[in-house]
């Protein structure tokens, strides 16, 4: 479902800000792979999430999806077959928007814009059953503004949005990191059930251990710009954090660098 080869990315090259981001990087992912992506400030997790989606351009490489090559295809174009959530819980959803309006737009995400785009009846209503599973109460307040909700029903919302259409590719990017821990856990709750129901293809980048053991069947981890482990099944199961910080210092001859990982 992707296909990730050789992509190398520098960000400010030839300045004294020069950041070599990606270095020859290949990853494949089966259809149904649930990939969760761990590494220290600045291994190149969020890069390589951002190359996928087409935030910016590559220097070198291929990107496939489901057999499709989208190396040069434009963010926007992508959106028809990717869905995303962010770090951010303000950047997926339109806040001066209704929910309502806000899931009319995710549900005709890469279609054809034409003049019927007003919400049907039918519509309103599988909005409001998709809402109740999230049990947050969100499907009694169909025309409440997204700014109002708090930042865990804002996160929910926007995933429920990202798989709405059933994606080739799912990507989340620290999607619980701005969460506090309880709301943290139900948005991952979340997370698992979407993409087991759905059957997607899905790559987490997280910096907390624990969630990138728990979560997902396959575990990748990342160190300058490169994969430095690439672990699934039952070995990713016997996993604990200890293991990941030996095999770290083992594959990189350092120490793991982020508090934030180490803390959590």
């Amino acid at each position: 479902m992707l296909k990730i080869e050789q992509i190398k990315k520098t960000f400010n090259p030839g300045t004294i800000n020069e950041k070599v981001a990606l270095k020859g990087v290949s990853l494949h992912l089966e259809q149904g792979d649930f990939v969760t992506v761990i590494g220290g400030n600045g291994a190149g997790k969020s890069t390589m999430l951002n190359a996928i989606a087409g935030t910016f351009e590559i220097d070198e490489g291929s990107i496939f999806v489901g057999g499709e090559d989208i190396t040069n295809l434009p963010e926007y174009k992508r959106a028809a077959f990717l869905g995303r959530v962010f770090q951010d819980p303000m950047m997926g959803t339109a806040a001066d928007m209704q929910i309502e309006e806000n899931l009319a737009l995710a549900m005709r995400r890469g279609k054809k814009r034409g003049l019927k785009w007003a919400i049907t009846k039918d519509e309103r209503e599988n909005f409001r059953e998709s809402l109740k599973t999230l049990e947050l109460g969100l499907e009694d307040r169909l025309t409440s503004k997204v700014g109002l909700l708090s930042g865990g029903q804002r996160q929910a919302l926007t995933l429920l949005m990202a798989v709405m259409n059933e994606p080739k590719l799912l990507l989340l990017d620290e999607h619980t990191a701005a969460l506090d821990p309880k709301t943290a856990a139900t948005v991952l709750s979340l997370t698992d059930r979407f993409i087991a129901e759905n059957g997607l293809t899905a790559m987490m980048v997280t910096h907390n251990m624990m969630d990138a053991i728990k979560h997902g069947n396959r575990l990748i981890m990342m160190n300058e710009g490169n994969i430095i482990l690439d672990i699934r099944g039952e070995d990713k199961k016997k996993l604990t954090v200890e293991d990941l910080l030996s095999i770290f210092s083992e594959k990189s001859g350092s120490r793991f660098a982020n508090d934030r990982a180490l803390l959590s």
